[in-house]
Formats: structure tokens, sequence, C-alpha cells
């Protein structure tokens, strides 16, 4: 281990903002600071919905010199993490082409069923494993132009999601870090490569994606420009488990295998690691994905829209002119002693922004329940449907692997909100470990020193998460309210799809 502790330094950018935390490491525990938070807010310009790139690169750089300002020198290393899916294409000269679309753009409204004509939906998950989501790579390259131009434009153009952007904005370095590419539906999971045949039916030039490496990779230092600008050295970049539900998994303080886990924030992503990807008809049925993790692991998982519900309605409340805290939208619905209708939060009606209240509304009406009126009932109908849907996913985890789950862990921003831990701990009748707070930032930064030879293995990174963050244990109350509430759950979510 190092004589002194490591400073690294950890981007982590999320759907609605991102930080840039330092990360103190001894050998034996993390200590987290932030350096820098920035809001994270796309632009509409004409009939596309953008990530403004440009600002979050200067909202990298303004973290890193908001580091030199603290008067520790240069950093030991860098990495950059983030949602999944999203890309831009860069030419070989270094020209931002093609600047990244959100994943919410309306471009991929009715692609998917145009891809499944040519390109069956089972055999699609067949070869890659993913769930198919109207967001994902494939989708959005399907109906982009420009990508599946891209070899004809003879300007050496190359894809790179998010994360990859970024690190080559540093290093000059066109690479693709695997477990944020696993995000794509084009990897072929069980040869951990690109997936050919997949690329050959949806006519993409193979010349358009890059090398792809393993999560905990140096991948060179700063750019000449950057080290005069920054007035920094050549500071190794790594890419660390480049997907932030990657990183994040990575750090949960589990002690056995096979442990199921919640990823909690805008999405709730629950699921668990695997060695081999499970590619079974069952877990295309019940829409599970294989992503990948750190250490050449699977995250066997489902993508559940999450407190994304809750963020919607609080901005819609917002533009009406009613302000609300996320503390007191928690209290309000602790002041009730349970809900009366529920709604399946991986409906697809929930997936754009806007009118949030509304849409929770007309599900309880066209599945012919209570519509909820109060503030109070709509955020307990939210949180309690988000309960159940952990419960219903947990079942279906133990049935694909024939394992029972002692305890659940959640970790993420999500699970500050206590009453969703307390209600999922009720709904599945195990307690929830919930912890660390910052497992994303934790898991990037504990990458980077594995990168640079600290850390060994998964458990080692796992046993310093477990020494660094005390996590906080809910235990289920006992209640006859549960069966019942889940019997209903699973009648409207049935009735809703």
């Amino acid at each position: 281990m190092s004589h002194r502790p490591l400073n690294l330094l950890a981007a982590d950018y999320g759907a609605s903002s991102g930080r840039v935390m330092l990360g103190q490491f001894d050998g034996r525990k993390l200590a987290l600071s932030e350096v820098h938070r920035f809001a994270n807010e796309p632009v509409q310009l004409n009939d596309t919905l953008y990530w403004d790139f440009l600002r979050l690169f200067h909202e990298l750089k303004t973290g890193i010199r908001a580091f030199r300002q603290q008067g520790q020198g240069a950093p030991d290393a860098i990495a950059i993490d983030t949602w999944g899916v999203d890309y831009g294409l860069v030419d070989g000269k270094g020209r931002l082409v093609q600047h990244p679309v959100h994943y919410r753009d309306s471009r991929t409204d009715g692609v998917m069923e145009q891809v499944f004509r040519q390109f069956p939906e089972a055999e699609l998950f067949g070869a890659t494993g993913i769930q198919p989501l109207q967001f994902n790579t494939i989708f959005q390259l399907y109906a982009s132009r420009e990508a599946r131009q891209a070899e004809r434009a003879g300007d050496d153009v190359k894809l790179l999601f998010m994360p990859d952007l970024f690190r080559y904005y540093l290093t000059g370095e066109r690479t693709t870090e695997y477990t944020i590419a696993s995000t794509s539906g084009l990897l072929d999971p069980r040869q951990r490569s690109w997936s050919a045949g997949t690329l050959e039916r949806m006519s993409l030039p193979r010349s358009l994606f890059t090398e792809l490496i393993e999560p905990g990779t140096r991948c060179g230092g700063l750019t000449d420009a950057l080290q005069e600008e920054l007035r920094l050295p050549a500071v190794p970049v790594v890419a660390t488990a480049s997907h932030d539900t990657a990183s994040a998994v990575a750090a949960v303080p589990a002690r056995h295998d096979q442990a199921v886990f919640i990823s909690c924030g805008t999405w709730s992503l629950m699921g668990v690691e695997t060695d081999q990807p499970v590619m079974t008809e069952q877990a295309r049925a019940w829409s599970f994905t294989n992503e990948a993790g750190a250490f050449r692991k699977i995250r066997l998982l489902k993508n559940i829209m999450g407190l994304w519900l809750l963020q919607e309605c609080k901005r819609q409340w917002e533009l009406d002119g009613e302000s609300i805290s996320y503390p007191e939208m928690v209290e309000l619905a602790r002041g009730l002693d349970r809900s009366e209708s529920y709604i399946d939060p991986e409906d697809a009606g929930f997936l754009a922004p806007g009118g949030m209240p509304q849409r929770i509304q007309a599900y309880c009406e066209r599945t012919g329940q209570r519509v909820p009126q109060s503030k109070a009932e709509l955020i307990r109908c939210v949180l309690e449907s988000l309960a159940l849907k952990f419960r219903q996913t947990l079942g279906e985890i133990e049935q694909l692997l024939g394992i029972r789950a002692p305890q659940l862990y959640m970790v993420g921003g999500g699970i500050q909100n206590t009453l969703l831990c307390q209600l999922t701990a009720d709904s599945t009748g195990i307690p929830v470990v919930a912890g660390p707070v910052e497992a994303t930032a934790a898991g990037n930064l504990l990458l980077q020193a594995k990168a640079l030879g600290e850390i060994g293995t998964l458990q080692e990174l796992r046993q310093v998460v477990a020494d660094s963050f005390s996590p906080d244990v809910y235990e289920p109350q006992p209640s006859d309210y549960w069966d019942d509430a889940y019997a209903r759950y699973l009648r409207v979510s049935r009735v809703g799809e």
C-alpha cells in the first residue's frame, strides 16, 4: 500500500446533476468529500433534446481546479462515471461531429417495433442479453442517420459513450470501457466483445466502435493542452466502472455471493451479480438485463423507473407554483397509514417528462382504482408501488437463480428517503441494509485504486467499503397488509399493461 493517502478525483454525472468527489484512500479506509457540484440540464434545440456536453466538460475542469485550490498538489488519478446508453460521435481530428442526444428524446418513439420486424425481440435478447428499452443505444443508432452513415463519411468517426467521451477529451485516447458499452444492446456477453451479428443485422459499421477495455484500466494522462490550462502534470486518467450503476454495485458492502441489491436513485436498478449471463426465456419474459460489472461480473438486473416518478411530481408542482422539498414530500406520505392505489413503475407511460401527477391519476383511473387526489396520496402511492415492485422483482430473482435472499442491500442517493427503505423491508419481509449513500463515487474511486495497484480483488474493495461506511438496517414490521396490497398491486399492474 502507499505510504501516503492517495488523492483520487471521481467525476460522477447523474441525469439531473453532477459532482466531482475527492477520495482519500489510506490503504484501509476511504474518506469522501465533495469538491464541486453542478446541475445537469438538457437543452432542447429545434426538435431534439441534447445533453450539454460542452458545459459538462467545463464543469469537470472546474472541479479539477477546485481541488487544486485546496493546496494538495496534483491528484493521483481521475475517473468519470455517467448514466448509460448515450453517446457522441468524434472524428479522427477530434471534432465532436454529433453532440450526445438525451435518452428521453422522442427520436426513438416507435423504433423498437421497427427493429423487431427485422430482428425479433427474442433473437435480439439471445444475442445480447439486454432488456429492450426504447432508449437503448441500439435503438438510438437505428434512429440516427449520422451514425449509420459514419463509415461512408471517411472521417474516421468513432462512437464514444458519455464517460468515454469525457475521457477522450482528457487524454486524446479513443477507447470504450466495458461496463458502459454493456448498456448498449450491442455486446455479446458470452464472448465479452462487440456482437458482430448484431452490428451486421443493424447495418452498423464495425469501424464505428473502438477497442473494449476493462474497468480499472489506466488510459494515459492529461493532454499537453490540459496540463498547461490546469497547471497540472500528466495526471493518470482511469477507466473506472464507467457506468454509474456498475460503480455503485461494486461498492455494495456484501459479504457473500449473489447478494440482491438496489441501486436507488432516478432509476432503481435491482438485481444480483453472477459469473455468467442469464439469457433464458424466463429472464427475457420478466424483463431482466445482463449488464457488465467490475471484476468481470455480470449484473443481472431489472431497470425500474425509481424516484424519477417523485422527481417529476415535484417538478410539476413547482411549475404550478407550489414549492415543496423532498423531506416535506416524505413527511406528507408518512402521515398516511397506507395507500389505496398502486401503479406499475415500469409502465411506459411514465417514461417521458411532464405532467407526472396527472399520469399517475390517469393510470389509477384506467385500472379501476381510487384516484389519488392530494400530494400525500400521490407520493404514498409512488413509494408503496416501488416497494411492491421490489418485492415482485426479488421473487423473480430468487426463482431465476434458485436462491433465497437473507437481506436486501440498498445503495445510492435514494436511500436518504428513509420511508422507502422501511416500506421496502416491510413489503419484502427481509431486512434492508442501506448504505453507502455515495456508493457510485466510492466504487469509482476504489477502482481507480485498483488501477494504481492498491486493491487486488472485489472482496478487498468491498472490505474497504465496509470499513469506511456504517449502513443503516431496516427490520421488517410484520403486517397482514402487505400480502393483500401485493395481490392488488399484481392485478392492477397486469391491467395496466
